[in-house]
């Protein structure tokens, strides 16, 4: 009787107590779960921190004292009154107008040129040397080239990003066709697709990730070159504002521009990432 009572006693614990692991295996997902989530904003707070640092090595050394604007208060304060007064839009308009006509561009000739590299082995044998030797010249060496041959500066800054962006495309829209199964060209010849059809149905939704990565890729090069190609003799856009900004030695708000711009490509930069990340594409047939 009292050995039955015990052994009751005994399975009601380790009923009890069974649930206990999956409880805790459960809180440790959503513990890691919840750390992933913070991760970004950890190191924008690490970013931020160190931006204070700096801030206050400015405002402590008597050197440094004339770039004190680079400071978090100032520069925030700066950056607060561009918004309200509409001033971040007015200088931002003109630079996505060319980064998007740079971008077009860019696409247009090296998507088409990556695909034709990436089919083709005799293409790529005559084309890779030539466009290696392009690819390794800084876009910014092209810049008198540009004022010459184009008869306006809009023209000559979106000339510019070209040069800058294409290069990311074609290669890997390139890689991509490369990786592309040759089971599904197969399947496609088989049902009689013929080149373009092929071309149509499977490369290109194939390789779409690869466009949208080298377009992604693209983007980055472009904002970089951007703002110096804006130096040139125009009268509008970020690269103009920082120019302008640096020689009134308005530094609160050069450090407020930088930060716009920064704002800006991580923006574009996370659109064309997500546009990216649900691009992949298995054939259902």
């Amino acid at each position: 009787m009292s050995g039955g009572v015990t052994e009751a006693a005994l399975a009601v614990e380790r009923a009890v107590a069974a649930p206990e692991p999956r409880r805790a295996g459960t809180g440790a997902r959503l513990g890691a779960s919840a750390v992933n989530r913070l991760a970004p904003l950890l190191g924008l707070a690490g970013l931020l921190a160190l931006w204070f640092a700096g801030g206050l090595v400015l405002e402590s050394v008597p050197a440094y004292a004339a770039f004190a604007g680079f400071a978090p208060g100032p520069a925030l304060a700066s950056f607060a009154e561009l918004i309200a007064s509409g001033e971040a839009w007015r200088a931002a308009a003109p630079s996505l107008a060319r980064i998007g006509q740079g971008l077009a561009v860019a696409f247009l000739l090296g998507a088409p040129l990556g695909l034709l590299v990436g089919s083709a082995p005799l293409a790529e044998r005559i084309l890779q040397p030539p466009f290696q030797l392009l690819r390794m010249i800084s876009p910014l060496a092209w810049m008198p080239v540009a004022v010459l041959a184009f008869p306006s500066w809009d023209g000559a800054i979106v000339f510019l990003i070209a040069a800058a962006a294409i290069w990311p495309i074609l290669f890997s829209t390139a890689a991509g066709v490369k990786r592309v199964d040759p089971v599904w060209l197969a399947m496609a010849r088989n049902l009689g697709a013929g080149r373009l059809a092929a071309l149509r149905a499977v490369i290109v939704p194939a390789v779409l990730q690869d466009i949208l990565t080298g377009l992604r890729l693209a983007l980055g090069v472009a904002w970089i070159v951007l703002v110096p190609a804006e130096y040139l003799g125009v009268t509008s856009g970020l690269g103009y504002a920082i120019n302008d900004a640096r020689d009134t030695l308005s530094y609160d708000r050069l450090a407020a521009l930088v930060l716009l711009i920064g704002l800006i490509g991580y923006a574009l930069d996370s659109v064309l990432g997500r546009l990216a990340a649900r691009a992949r594409w298995i054939p259902t047939s």
